[in-house]
């Protein structure tokens, strides 16, 4: 039973549905305050992961190839695509007042990587897939609920159409998690983590509006650590050492 896939997508549910109600009574000061505490809530969470890390030149090895390839097939543009199309589609139902302009799809873009292509996620679906353990997951749908009502605040209710592809990609590696995890070393996963808190902390630069990483972009990353931290021990080292 998919228990913390469940729970984490109607947390942001929840969230939205509360954002888009509790938004318009906000003052803007108090959503960009609020923002800027979970941006760094998000670093924190990056940090903690990257500390974890292995093998520092698999990992960012990883993360550059990840974002070249990520540009050039322009994974940003079809991500903010996919957000805005859901919207529109969201719209139809219930009409929004947000504005549609740039930095409505900069949070748009957002809050789909944050929720969908986080490494606490995809690990935390592996590993309940594999172990039971949702652990992971109910975690982050603690952060993930209050996250999504300070993004409702800005998106409205498309907010939660956001736990649409958050909810078929863990289920994925839910079901597949059985097939990935015994090739999984504890060295693979910890810079698969590792991976993921690099992109948590860009993702937290770019909530404080400090930074705009290209995020959607730099997902590819954390499909290629999983097998160059593997290559990485396996020849490199031993080559080296």
């Amino acid at each position: 039973m998919p228990i913390g896939v469940i729970a984490n997508c109607l947390g942001i549910i929840i969230g939205g549905i509360a954002g888009s109600f509790i938004g318009p009574r906000l003052t803007e000061s108090f959503k960009t305050n609020l923002n800027l505490v979970f941006g760094a809530c998000a670093m924190t969470m990056g940090i903690s992961s990257i500390s974890l890390m292995k093998n520092m030149p698999a990992v960012i090895l990883s993360v550059i190839l990840g974002t070249v390839i990520g540009l050039i097939i322009h994974l940003g543009n079809l991500t903010q695509k996919m957000g805005m199309e859901m919207e529109k589609i969201i719209s139809k139902i219930i009409p929004e007042q947000s504005k549609k302009d740039a930095e409505y799809q900069s949070v748009l873009v957002t809050a789909i990587v944050l929720f969908c292509a986080s490494g606490t996620g995809i690990y935390g679906s592996i590993t309940a897939g594999m172990t039971g353990d949702h652990s992971i997951l109910l975690a982050k749908t603690v952060l993930d609920l209050a996250t999504a009502l300070i993004f409702a605040c800005i998106l409205g209710v498309v907010t939660c159409v956001i736990a649409v592809p958050q909810f078929i990609i863990f289920m994925v590696l839910f079901l597949l998690a059985g097939a990935i995890y015994p090739f999984c070393t504890e060295t693979m996963i910890c810079d698969f983590k590792a991976c993921g808190g690099v992109l948590l902390v860009a993702t937290g630069f770019r909530m404080m509006k400090v930074k705009e990483f290209p995020i959607a972009d730099m997902i590819p990353a954390m499909v290629l650590v999983m097998p160059l931290s593997h290559l990485w021990v396996t020849y490199v080292l031993p080559f080296v050492s």
